[in-house]
């Protein structure tokens, strides 16, 4: 076989994000945007670490990316970084981005896994697990970025 499986949620892509969310922070972009993209950021390495696992108890991607936001959402509290000013429909701007990226990377992921399965397990085209999760993310990160 000349071409690998690739898995989207690789050790380099999840540098790569974490390198461009600090890099956000200092040129000062919203909160909400930065934690939409953390929320991404940690269900990558929640869908990624479940493949080391041997356990099928602990193959839930589900449940590490709850528990990844979880912790997530608790270190910001207690490290005083949710506010609670500037909030959006009285929510936090971090714990909201938080939430929707979340619910987000789910989504896109459930998305992938719906066209292999229609498609008869095949992709539809090269890196489409990493794809589909990155232009959803992207056009939710403009969306936002135009409406609040």
């Amino acid at each position: 076989m000349l071409i690998h499986p690739v898995y989207a949620q690789c050790p380099v892509c999840i540098v790569t994000v974490g390198g461009g969310l600090l890099l956000a922070e200092k040129l000062k972009i919203d909160s909400f945007l930065i934690s939409i993209w953390i929320s991404a950021l940690n269900t990558a390495v929640a869908y990624y670490m479940v493949t080391k696992f041997k356990k099928p108890i602990l193959k839930s991607g589900y449940f590490w990316s709850i528990l990844f936001y979880l912790f997530t959402v608790i270190y910001l509290d207690y490290s005083h970084q949710m506010k609670g000013i500037n909030s959006i429909f009285g929510i936090d701007r971090s714990l909201l981005g938080l939430s929707v990226g979340l619910i987000l990377s789910i989504l896109s992921i459930n998305i992938d896994q719906l066209i292999k399965k229609l498609n008869k397990g095949k992709v539809l085209f090269y890196y489409q697990k990493v794809i589909i999760p990155l232009i959803i993310l992207i056009i939710a990160t403009f969306f936002f970025k135009k409406i609040l």
